[in-house]
């Protein structure tokens, strides 16, 4: 039985032919080996690189990609970090989507991919906080948020429209083209085009990187801690006032 083609395949297909491209040439454009026959048979899929190519290249909007809006273009605003994908639940009210350590290596290359996304774990909750408004989790990998935020913590993030609208200080997860960091933002005042991220271990330097290349942006306003342990400054206390309390019974045995 003959596989059937799925609508951003057929619609994929048919902008090469209205850009008349072949297929060899509209795989150089988009990054592609060889040629997009597989793509367009149904056999390859379409990645979230492509989608994001076909934003770029030609401001082609991936919801009406996907069946989802009757509008083809749009126009590319560079410092447009919105979310690229939302989704709903069955009262039409936003969800939150959990981004594990896992999934967040591969979610700036599906950042556009309405299925890809739509399959990420998602929730609610009933708190005044989160109405209104768009957020995702995130889990955070490595130390270079301690004291504040430790390994394998959970951040959730309120959706930033536009960069213009970023404040300095602030905790961000900011969606590079090809990772996921949760930083402090600073902006740059002898420049316009980048921003300064900053960790909040002294260990870290801070890094710059061209506005260009932030997809999406999150302000963190929450954290999920899972396993609450005691704190390392406790455990060291503890530790010294044991070692205190052998020393003195050293002391009082030699005195007697």
């Amino acid at each position: 039985m003959e596989k059937e083609i799925s609508i951003e395949v057929k619609r994929f297909k048919k902008l090469r032919e209205e850009l008349k491209h072949t297929q060899q040439s509209f795989a150089e454009i988009l990054g592609i080996k060889n040629s997009t026959a597989d793509i367009e048979r149904g056999k390859t899929k379409l990645s979230g690189k492509m989608v994001m190519q076909l934003l770029h290249q030609f401001g082609i909007n991936p919801l009406w990609l996907y069946g989802k809006s009757h509008t083809k273009h749009i126009a590319i605003d560079k410092s447009d970090v919105s979310p690229k994908v939302v989704v709903v639940n069955q009262e039409g009210d936003d969800v939150i989507l959990l981004v594990n350590q896992k999934a967040a290596a591969g979610y700036p290359h599906n950042i556009q991919d309405v299925e890809w996304v739509g399959a990420l774990p998602a929730f609610n909750l009933p708190l005044p906080q989160f109405r209104n408004a768009t957020y995702r989790g995130f889990q955070v990998e490595g130390d270079s948020m301690l004291p504040n935020i430790r390994p394998n913590e959970w951040v959730l993030g309120r959706a930033v429209a536009n960069i213009t609208e970023a404040s300095d200080s602030k905790i961000y997860i900011v969606v590079l083209n090809d990772s996921v960091l949760v930083k402090k933002l600073q902006k740059l005042p002898y420049s316009t085009q980048k921003v300064k991220l900053i960790s909040l271990n002294p260990e870290y330097l801070p890094i710059e990187v061209e506005l260009k290349d932030i997809q999406e942006l999150w302000m963190v306003n929450s954290k999920l801690t899972f396993g609450v342990d005691e704190p390392s400054e406790s455990t060291l206390l503890r530790q010294l006032q044991q070692s205190m309390e052998e020393l003195k019974g050293q002391i009082n045995r030699l005195n007697s």
